[in-house]
């Protein structure tokens, strides 16, 4: 491969999605390093004058500055556009930096969000707390209702914003549908796709116009940095979403977009993997249990949607053992299973979303979406799942299940 090829969609665009993994968005420096270059700089240098200013006019395509480009963060936005199906891409911070960024460049006072009421808490915490203090409207609805996604809509309606799979009830979004009926409007969709990424599901191939994720999760894989991306049209990322980022500044670090850029060449690998971990662990422990909630187990209500949209239904699982008490019960008594509220990492981890990730919600809002005080969310791994099939049957056991 050329020392540029990477960075060819002429050539980057006929791979398969393995391929574009490994070897879509790399650069070499002219030393032909095999392992994509570092660049820890914030700024740049210049043999002339003219060469700057033209650079500041958008005549000249090099590098400013690293709050608008570096060439390590710009590997790493290349190979996600790429795989995403994109045609462009911005990393930022963290996966809220990259929700806020997607929401608030193309929002203004007086314009109106329709949003799925199952999200992430932050997320949730954005469509019922930051953008109402904007003067922008926003109303939430259940996802799983394609009819209430048309019957939200006002003449001021400029956003859908919804999770697939959600976090934590894992609701699974008919994209085809939802996106189409954003389209026939003007509106434009704005996914996040953090539980499955491209190597899953790819939203573009259904109509979404943005996608966003926190790359913190499955695309890191192994819970070392923080990052984000938003991905859209190149009008998008370059004439709506740029201006915000170049203002606001919520810029991922070179040697985090380095990190991630790594993980993402074992992406496909392991999110298949732990997807059919997560299926056979929930089978598993399924006649136990109240209520387990993953899409790739038929009991899941969308179910066969969820198996049209993606390649593997993901690596979470949720399951609500009955009380709070319980719940905590079941986490003290894990011996392999970590309690931490992250997920996508290559170790299993557990958590109570009502006490962790979800804690900042009213319990009116909890109570719409589902996250009960018995429910517990698991982020599948990579271990033999024969050794987490035995430390559940012990935790369970130990709950009273």
């Amino acid at each position: 491969m050329k020392k540029t090829t990477g960075m060819d969609r002429s050539i980057t665009g006929k791979w398969r999605p393995a391929t574009q993994a490994v070897r879509g968005g790399t650069w070499r420096s002219e030393h032909g390093e095999t392992s994509e270059a570092l660049f820890l700089t914030s700024g740049y240098t210049y043999d002339d004058a003219q060469t700057v200013a033209d650079r500041f006019a958008g005549e000249d395509a090099g590098m400013t500055y690293s709050r608008l480009q570096n060439p390590t963060v710009a590997m790493l936005e290349e190979r996600i556009a790429l795989m995403e199906g994109a045609e462009a891409c911005r990393a930022q911070a963290s996966g809220m930096a990259a929700m806020t960024t997607a929401l608030l460049c193309q929002l203004s006072a007086g314009d109106h969000v329709v949003g799925a009421r199952a999200a992430f808490g932050s997320c949730r915490w954005l469509l019922d707390q930051l953008l109402p203090r904007f003067g922008i409207e926003t109303s939430v609805i259940d996802s799983a209702d394609n009819d209430a996604w048309e019957a939200a809509i006002r003449p001021n309606t400029k956003v859908f914003f919804f999770e697939t799979p959600a976090n934590p009830t894992l609701d699974v979004v008919d994209l085809a549908h939802v996106c189409g009926v954003a389209r026939a409007h003007g509106i434009t969709t704005v996914v996040d796709n953090a539980f499955a990424t491209s190597a899953l599901q790819r939203p573009m191939d259904f109509g979404a116009d943005v996608v966003a994720y926190s790359a913190t999760k499955l695309m890191d894989g192994q819970g070392r940095v923080l990052a984000g991306a938003v991905c859209g049209s190149r009008e998008f990322i370059d004439e709506v979403l740029l201006p915000f980022q170049r203002n606001t500044g919520p810029n991922i670090s070179p040697f985090n977009a380095w990190v991630v850029h790594k993980g993402i060449e074992t992406l496909d690998l392991r999110a298949r993997r732990q997807s059919a971990n997560a299926v056979a662990l929930g089978a598993f422990i399924e006649h136990r249990l109240p209520r387990i909630l993953h899409p790739g187990l038929p009991s899941h209500p969308r179910h066969d949607l969820a198996r049209e949209q993606m390649v593997a239904t993901g690596p979470i699982f949720a399951m609500d053992v009955g009380d709070r008490a319980t719940a905590f019960s079941l986490l003290d008594a894990l011996e392999l299973v970590d309690i931490s509220n992250n997920i996508g990492d290559a170790r299993s981890l557990m958590c109570h979303p009502a006490s962790t990730t979800h804690a900042g919600m009213t319990q009116e809002a909890r109570d719409e979406m589902g996250v009960t005080e018995g429910l517990l969310r698991i982020n599948v791994g990579l271990e033999d799942v024969e050794d987490l099939k035995e430390d559940l049957d012990r935790a369970l056991a130990a709950a009273g299940l």
